[in-house]
């Protein structure tokens, strides 16, 4: 099989993990080098930017990318994992001021407000997130629990997303959920935020369903099922999903190579700019190394120096 190098949004199902969604592809169209940008909880769906080939060794230019979610809050209660797969737990610190159903639409507003901007949040013991080498949910399955240090991420945008301005009504066992939309910086986790939401209306909260649906610029409109992936393999059409190398990483601005720069890019020689008058990046700017709609390889530039150094080459010879 011809060799592939590229990018496929899949639109991850619930109840796998991300390693499971890339295995699945890896089998699927039978390239090793597979990889993801952006871990998603097995609980939730969505979008799941998906690297094959040379493309992997990109994964660095795309996993900070700002992500989009859509949600279900459920309040009334916490969950020890801060989300439906987790086990019901009633604690105090979760001092129940008021009853799930008794909130109007103006005062989850308001303490959705109070979470926006740049806040700190601390990892939950369920999440990958390593201490000490080990990753933190290898931790909470034996019983214990580590410090975690706090962690800095942005909310730019929490919103109700709700029929009508109308809160939905409340479930059988008391609960009531709320559908809201996050727009966030990477290593936002949802589940604090849902849990911290809680805590400001005085309840216990968790995330009853997540689905992302942005990561970057790729949206959940252009993500295929890994059905879908295998129809498109079995019809030979596989190049109509896979996204190019260089569109993959085409937020980051870009030079213009002719084929002697390429040849020499490629073999990990630094191409000198002076003279360049497209050059105006700020030291330390990644650049995109093209030739004909091609990436090269992306690079780092430096001021002083005037040159651009491949630090990641993707195409070969």
């Amino acid at each position: 099989m011809h060799l592939m190098n590229g990018a496929l949004i899949i639109d991850k199902p619930a109840g796998m993990t991300s390693h499971d969604v890339v295995a699945r592809v890896r089998r699927i169209i039978g390239e090793r080098r597979v990889g993801h940008t952006g871990t998603l909880d097995p609980f939730a769906t969505g979008v799941l930017v998906v690297l094959v080939g040379r493309a992997t060794r990109l994964a660095q230019f795309l996993s900070g990318a700002e992500k989009e979610y859509e949600a279900a809050i459920r309040f009334g209660y916490a969950t020890d994992t801060g989300d439906v797969t987790g086990a019901r737990v009633d604690e105090e610190i979760h001092i129940k001021t008021q009853r799930p159903q008794s909130f109007g639409k103006e005062e989850i507003e308001t303490a959705m407000a109070s979470l926006c901007g740049e806040i700190e949040q601390i990892p939950p013991m369920y999440s990958a997130k390593k201490v000490g080498g080990r990753k933190l949910y290898e931790f909470a399955r034996r019983g214990e629990e580590v410090e975690r240090q706090p962690v800095r991420v942005t909310i730019r945008e929490f919103e109700l997303l709700s029929r009508d301005g109308e809160i939905p009504k409340g479930n059988e066992d008391g609960s009531v959920d709320v559908r809201v939309r996050v727009v966030c910086s990477a290593g936002t986790y949802v589940r604090v935020l849902a849990e911290d939401l809680g805590k400001k209306l005085g309840v216990g909260a968790h995330l009853a369903e997540l689905r992302r649906t942005r990561a970057g610029r790729f949206k959940v409109e252009a993500a295929i099922t890994l059905d879908q992936l295998a129809e498109q393999l079995s019809s030979d059409s596989l190049a109509t999903v896979l996204i190019s190398p260089n569109e993959a990483v085409s937020h980051l601005p870009s030079i213009e190579l002719d084929d002697e720069q390429a040849r020499r890019t490629i073999h990990g020689i630094d191409l000198l700019t002076d003279g360049e008058p497209e050059v105006s990046w700020p030291d330390g700017q990644v650049v995109c190394m093209v030739k004909a709609g091609e990436l090269i390889a992306v690079g780092e530039f430096s001021a002083n120096r005037g040159l651009i150094h491949p630090s990641v080459v993707v195409a070969i010879e």
